[in-house]
């Protein structure tokens, strides 16, 4: 699909995306490292955000939707496990899979569940492609599938409508 016309809204969809995947990286690192809420906010807004940390270039980011996930995950998080949960294998459940997978899950169950100003199908999406960045093919059709059917049960409304 060629992009033409003004570049403004994608440059707002590129800093949702940076956004998106500094939100993983630092639910990933609150798990792993223990890291408190506002430490890894400050941390990634004054240090990752926009920089180039080893030799990686990190693109900038809407501070405020990063904000918005990593505190929504941490603050809906008994609501959005039994969420993630009930979609997995009955004898997988959300704490046997990966730190980083289960960070990229309880982004997309986040947003899917709280932030209606953006298009499920456009959640999904962009998780599969932030899963990318981190694991391989095979897992990534899990984060596909399980939020696909999230989506469906979050926002049954915006698939009902898309028969036309």
């Amino acid at each position: 699909m060629a992009r033409n016309g003004s570049s403004k809204p994608e440059r707002k969809a590129n800093r949702r995306g940076a956004a998106r995947l500094a939100a993983v990286q630092a639910l990933y690192q609150m798990e792993v490292a223990g890291t408190g809420l506002n430490d890894i906010v400050a941390e990634f807004e004054s240090h990752w955000i926009g920089r180039e940390v080893e030799g990686a270039q990190y693109l900038p980011a809407e501070a405020a939707f990063f904000r918005d996930i990593v505190s929504g995950v941490v603050r809906d998080q008994r609501s959005l496990d039994p969420l993630v949960d009930k979609v997995l294998a009955q004898d997988w459940p959300l704490k046997r899979i990966d730190a980083i997978l289960r960070a990229v899950l309880r982004a997309g169950a986040y947003e899917l569940a709280h932030r209606n100003d953006v298009p499920a199908r456009v959640v999904v999406s962009e998780y599969v492609d932030v899963a990318h960045a981190f694991v391989d093919n095979d897992e990534t059709g899990l984060v596909n599938a399980v939020l696909d059917h999230i989506a469906r049960h979050c926002r049954a409304s915006e698939f009902e409508r898309s028969t036309g």
